[in-house]
């Protein structure tokens, strides 16, 4: 478990980057999911293999549900919106190496903003369309729901996919435990499509809605009580004006179940070698292969390299002699500084090796995958030229897994 030696060799055709596993994925794959929980450098790693598509010709976009505008700053913008802007080619390709065709968007997930353009697409009409969109009930939930920002990632991948163009997607997940609930969200919305309450609130007929408002008025009634009856009237103002609306996105949720599990997707699992960020990425992992969805790759982000084959306890006790005086260097001072960076030196040793520990289950786990591990650098990651430092490593050879990202 080492650290690349020397520094990564240039990819050929002029490019910056080498040509590991994960720049393979970002050169041949249409559909690029980062996952991991916050912290780890999952935005950092969706930005660097967006840029390696587009560096590699290709019409690239990366796509951020983090509002943190760190993929904004490292792409050298001030802000980022729910429409896709596009870089401009002298920023990503400076020195005008890239094959021609290459082309990098990026763009941050806005839920709300998101839910509006599929109501609108699905809505029979514009009066229909407006009509849900100033629904308070629709008003609440469309950016607050439980999983709607995680459906809404979704639903911009498909559009993206569709509709964009592009010949490269990479999508950074939100930062949370509950990151891959996107997996579970279009069958989470069938479901609710399929609730015999919603079904009896939508029956077309007004025999069967007089027959449906008299079986739910207890219901309703009970529930008013709870919520409130205008919060009731509401809900019920919602599904009414849904009608006609819940097949068309039926039918796009099977097709964003589909795109995920077509084998032009992707998923890159990103974590850092600490205890906590590594039990996150085995959950990932997990669910993901609860999902029938293969792990393409893992990132290591922020590893501390290993200093030699000394074990700490040796630095130590080298220390404590430099420090008592048992091992002379005829001067005290210097005798006491060189203990302390022996000290030093066996905190770091013993580091690196709980990190080595806490990572062999999770490579075990995810199986013959590329692992790529990214050494702990003094770069903080706030423009192109910054992300470029970050994929010499993110892009070389894996330094375990298997040798080809599949």
């Amino acid at each position: 478990m080492t650290l690349p030696e020397g520094d990564p060799e240039p990819a050929a055709g002029g490019t910056a980057e080498p040509d590991g596993p994960l720049a393979e994925l970002a050169g041949r794959k249409p559909i690029i999911v980062c996952c991991g929980s916050g912290g780890v450098g999952k935005t950092t790693t969706a930005a660097v293999l967006a840029l390696a598509g587009a560096r590699r010709g290709r019409n690239a976009v990366v796509v951020t549900i983090d509002p943190a505008k760190r993929l904004a700053n490292a792409l050298g913008l001030d802000a980022l919106s729910d429409t896709a802007h596009e870089i401009g080619r002298e920023v990503w390709d400076p020195d005008g190496t890239a094959p021609p065709g290459g082309r990098l968007s990026a763009l941050m997930l806005d839920t709300k903003s998101t839910f509006d353009h599929l109501v609108l697409k699905y809505s029979a009409d514009p009066i229909q369309g407006q009509r849900i969109l100033e629904n308070r009930f629709y008003r609440n939930i469309s950016g607050a729901l439980a999983g709607t920002q995680e459906y809404m990632a979704m639903e911009k991948l498909h559009e993206l996919h569709d509709e964009g163009g592009y010949e490269l997607i990479v999508i950074d997940t939100p930062p949370t435990r509950n990151a891959l609930d996107f997996l579970d969200a279009p069958a989470r919305l069938t479901r609710l499509l399929d609730n015999k309450v919603f079904r009896l609130v939508m029956a077309p007929t007004r025999a069967s809605f007089r027959v449906a408002n008299l079986a739910l008025q207890a219901f309703f009634r009970t529930v008013s009580k709870v919520i409130g009856t205008e919060v009731v009237e509401d809900l019920v103002l919602f599904f009414q004006a849904f009608e006609g609306m819940e097949e068309g996105f039926r039918q796009r949720a099977h097709r964003v179940l589909e795109l995920l599990s077509d084998e032009g997707t992707a998923f890159v699992l990103v974590t850092a070698p600490a205890r906590d960020a590594v039990s996150e990425a085995a959950y990932f992992a997990d669910r993901l292969e609860g999902a029938r969805l293969r792990v393409n790759g893992l990132v290591v982000n922020r590893i501390h390299p290993e200093f030699g084959a000394e074990e700490p306890d040796g630095l130590r006790d080298r220390s404590r002699a430099l420090a008592d005086g048992r091992e002379a260097t005829g001067d005290p001072d210097a005798a006491r500084r060189l203990g302390e960076l022996y000290a030093n030196l066996a905190d770091f040793v013993e580091l690196a090796k709980r990190e080595r520990r806490h990572l062999e289950g999770l490579e075990w786990s995810v199986g013959a995958v590329p692992v790529v591990r990214v050494p702990m650098l003094g770069v903080e990651v706030c423009d192109i030229a910054s992300l470029s430092e970050v994929g010499r490593y993110l892009l070389a050879g894996a330094s375990g897994g298997a040798a080809a990202a599949g």
